[in-house]
């Protein structure tokens, strides 16, 4: 078993910043890749970024390239998403999820979820 707690979560202006980040425990962090997803109000799950086991290997959904940032920290067993330059449309629970088996934009990849933590962005 994983458990995944996000936090960093909260109310920000257009344009602003946060960083959330996603704590894990239970069995070797470094084993898993790493997933940040969200679901907004009325819509379903979706992919936000990934990153490899050793952090090497990275990946986007089109609509945050360039302006989020999945990192992690082996040491610390946590994953961090920084975002940048958010837009009302960023609004939504971001959730962290660990998959044994690889880097996936499929939800369905991923074997553990945090609680998810709320992001708001007003206009």
């Amino acid at each position: 078993q994983v458990q995944l707690v996000e936090s960093g979560g909260g109310l920000v202006q257009a344009g602003g910043s946060l960083s959330l980040s996603c704590a894990a425990s239970g069995r070797t962090f470094s084993n898993y890749a790493m997933g940040w997803f969200r679901q907004a109000p009325g819509k379903e799950r979706e992919f936000v970024a990934t990153i490899s086991t050793g952090g090497l290997i990275t990946s986007y959904a089109d609509s945050v390239k360039g302006r989020f940032t999945i990192s992690r920290n082996n040491a610390k067993n946590t994953v961090y998403l920084q975002m940048n330059s958010l837009k009302p449309e960023d609004t939504a629970v971001y959730y962290c999820a660990a998959a044994r088996y690889g880097t996936s934009a499929s939800a369905a990849s991923y074997d553990y979820w945090g609680q998810g933590t709320q992001v708001t962005v007003s206009s």
